[in-house]
């Protein structure tokens, strides 16, 4: 049987503004890939697997990838959001920012 496989996952240290609604949290990205990212759960966090949520993903002071992503997992401090849209103009930096990882996969034991 062949192992699964997902997008490469690349370590980050950045910030992630997430929001919907009046309800909004910061948190520190763990990595990032070309299908989502994961975050740290943020204090007061009220979202749950399914529901969508705005995602800044803000790199340096100049960078701020915005992005549609749906919280695909939350396990214990951990949140894992799975893009859902990214806008036409905020591809390309993606895709810059993520470089050798968003054509690449790894295995995944679930």
């Amino acid at each position: 049987m062949r192992e699964p496989k997902r997008s490469a996952r690349m370590p980050i240290q950045s910030t992630a503004l997430i929001s919907r609604g009046l309800d909004s949290w910061s948190s520190e990205i763990l990595d990032i890939s070309a299908t989502g990212l994961c975050a740290t759960r943020p204090p007061g966090w009220t979202g749950k697997v399914g529901d969508t949520f705005n995602v800044d993903i803000l790199v340096g002071e100049s960078l701020d990838i915005h992005v549609l992503a749906r919280v695909a997992r939350i396990e214990g401090d951990e949140l894992g959001f799975a893009y859902s849209r990214i806008p036409d103009d905020k591809q390309i930096p993606l895709w810059n920012l993520l470089g050798s990882y968003a054509d690449s996969d790894e295995g995944y034991s679930s």
